[in-house]
């Protein structure tokens, strides 16, 4: 399986921006899929961002035009940029990968606070 890590989470004020990283112990061009979850407290995780082997992006329609997902294959690093945040962007998000086996990998999650 393979070893997610996340981090740049951290606490901002709103309208700043974070990047978040997810370095992988393997690569991550042969998969099926990688993204970013969410789940603030109280509520279900959900895909804020998601990446398909061929490149296709797709976003909640909460973080459109606001957040950015992208890879880096040299680095096994997957990212997600942040910009003009709100204080219900607030959550531990979680880093996900899918193989082409469909064998499903999670890091531990990183916590962004958002402040008003």
């Amino acid at each position: 399986q393979v070893q997610l890590v996340e981090s740049g989470g951290g606490v901002v004020q709103a309208g700043g921006s974070l990047r978040l990283s997810c370095a992988a112990s393997s690569d991550i061009f042969n998969i099926n899929r990688m993204g970013w979850y969410r789940q603030a407290p109280g509520k279900e995780r959900e895909l804020v961002a998601g990446v398909t082997s061929g490149g296709t992006t797709n976003y909640a329609d909460s973080v459109k035009g606001r957040f950015t997902i992208s890879r880096d294959f040299a680095e096994n690093t997957m990212y997600l940029q942040m910009n003009s945040l709100k204080p219900e962007d607030t959550a531990t998000y979680y880093c996900n990968l899918v193989r082409t086996d469909f064998t499903n990998s999670w890091g531990q999650g990183t916590q962004v606070i958002v402040s008003s």
